[in-house]
């Protein structure tokens, strides 16, 4: 990608630079030199009056539409904080007056920060989903995939995470996830992979986008052979039904079951065979907590006999996952992603560069989730003996 260059800053040599033209000269009996000083005081004063004023410069007018790669902060596109507020589901059975009463839907638009920030996150991740949509195509590889999200979403918060403590005010609520087909989740390239994407590859994308510590969560699959459309198509049902059913009271469990049923109503034929759609019985969606991207609570994506309910104020990723295989996954491969835990009891580090690359999670970072390139662009290197020492590494998800 190339961005404008900026002016090489050198004078214009058709502008002319002049002085005031008040000189100074001792007094003299000669009447040539009178004359000469009248003729040349005459001449500056000619010039000046011929200087023309410079026209003010034109202010800049604030951009209204978004470029391509997305580069426009999204504050300056919504003005006075008014994000779109996004698709919106009903509410169902009991908690129907929560639409219907006016004196609910004021108390629920009280606490109009935190919905701000979500709502700034998530159009920021919205336009960086969709930039990654139209342009994501085989042959990239997936660095490139990586930087190319990474960059429009720092840009779209107008935070580039390069300065301490910028990363923790908003940016990348984690490591954007491209797991490749067997592979199910939390896979992002360290420095120095060139794996490519390939035509016949089933990409997870996976990004967060954090505004305030308010993270959103959304992930989305690509495939480029259509013999994988109808599994695709499965797992996107299974996740806007859950996210129906989802709401104030409802059971967990209960989720798991509705999305169970979708998804494996399913099947998909790869290479001539046919298969049906399975969920994962051990994977879930989850709560989002303030700058911790994993909750307390689990969303099930099977049926199951969890009576937990969700409760206001709680925030709910709905994750689904489908395969072709036995519905389970297993821990396997490269670590990519950490995160410092935010109950973790206090440990005297040994390592001075433990403790020099703590000190640099804890000002960058927090508890957010991170990766080794993330720390590659802050300067950071020769850390992963400090790594190992002090964060609790995220294992790679792979379908049995």
């Amino acid at each position: 990608m190339k961005e404008g260059a900026a002016a090489n800053g050198k004078p214009n040599p058709n502008t002319s630079i002049s002085t005031n033209g008040n000189l100074n000269h001792d007094s003299d009996d000669s009447d040539d030199d009178a004359d000469d000083n009248a003729a040349a005081g005459a001449a500056a004063s000619g010039a000046a009056k011929k200087k023309k004023k410079r026209k003010p410069r034109k202010k800049k007018k604030a951009p209204t539409a978004q470029s391509d790669p997305p580069r426009v902060p999204i504050a300056q596109l919504f003005p006075n904080n008014s994000y779109p507020a996004g698709e919106e589901t009903e509410y169902v059975n009991e908690n129907r007056y929560r639409t219907t009463s006016e004196e609910k839907r004021h108390l629920d638009n009280l606490n109009s920060e935190f919905l701000t920030d979500y709502r700034h996150a998530a159009e920021a991740h919205r336009q960086a989903r969709q930039w990654a949509q139209k342009n994501i195509k085989p042959g990239w590889t997936l660095t490139d995939i990586a930087n190319g999200i990474e960059d429009s979403a720092r840009a779209l918060v107008g935070h580039q995470g390069l300065e301490e403590g910028d990363g923790i005010i908003a940016g990348m609520g984690f490591p954007t996830g491209l797991s490749l087909n067997h592979c199910a989740a939390h896979f992002t390239p360290n420095a120095g992979n060139k794996m490519v994407l390939q035509q016949d590859d089933v990409l997870k994308v996976d990004i967060g986008v954090h505004v305030n510590g308010r993270i959103v969560d959304s992930a989305f699959t690509m495939a480029f052979n259509p013999q994988y459309d109808n599994l695709l198509a499965a797992v996107k049902a299974a996740t806007n039904a859950g996210v129906k059913e989802a709401g104030i009271d409802a059971r967990l469990g209960e989720i798991g079951g509705v999305i169970q049923e979708v998804m494996e109503s399913y099947e998909v034929e790869i290479n001539g065979t046919t298969y049906p759609v399975k969920s994962i019985r051990n994977l879930n969606g989850h709560t989002i907590n303030h700058y911790s991207i994993h909750g307390s609570k689990s969303v099930p994506i099977v049926k199951s006999n969890d009576q937990t309910k969700m409760e206001e104020g709680d925030v709910f990723a709905i994750e689904t996952f489908g395969s072709t295989g036995n519905g389970y996954v297993r821990e396997e491969g490269e670590v990519s992603h950490y995160a410092k835990r935010g109950d973790a009891p206090k440990m005297d580090l040994r390592l001075s560069s433990a403790k020099s690359l703590l000190s640099v999670i804890n000002k960058n970072f927090g508890t957010l989730p991170f990766c080794r390139r993330y720390l590659d662009r802050l300067g950071q290197d020769k850390y992963l003996l400090g790594v190992c020492g002090v964060l609790s590494p995220v294992s790679l998800l792979r379908y049995g």
